[in-house]
């Protein structure tokens, strides 16, 4: 079983690990990831609590892979750089949702734009301090 499957691609499940007034620590459970991600402001749980929610990052340059395995990097702090397969486009917005570890939806960079990716795509890229996570109700 997937725990971080839902039916909603771009929906990220985990655990609250910590809690800051500008960030979280979320963790993703059968890993040991400890991803720091700010929040407008902390949600209403105590540390050890599910937490669901999206997680929002702005991407740099993106390329496509031809082999490896999904991660984050680095395995504790604020993610850096990621690589995973495209699950979700959004054109409106010009963003991919990558399921790297977790469903993470990135902005692309000023110079790409979303045809020049498709679900199923694997890719790599580095993304911007400051990716945040928005829990859901």
């Amino acid at each position: 079983m997937n725990p971080t499957a839902t039916t909603n691609p771009a929906l990220a499940s985990g655990v609250l690990k910590h809690q800051h007034a500008d960030h979280i620590v979320f963790g993703i459970p059968h890993t040991d990831y400890e991803l720091h991600l700010q929040v407008d402001e902390p949600p209403d749980l105590e540390p050890g609590k599910p937490l669901r929610g999206r997680i929002f990052a702005q991407a740099l340059r993106i390329d496509k892979a031809r082999s490896g395995g999904r991660y984050i990097e680095p395995i504790y702090g604020r993610p850096r750089r990621l690589q995973g397969r495209i699950v979700a486009t959004e054109p409106a917005t010009n963003t991919i949702t990558v399921h790297c570890g977790c469903p993470i939806q990135c902005v692309l960079g000023p110079r790409q734009q979303i045809s020049m990716f498709d679900v199923g795509d694997f890719v790599t890229f580095d993304i911007e301090r400051g990716a945040r996570f928005v829990p859901i109700q």
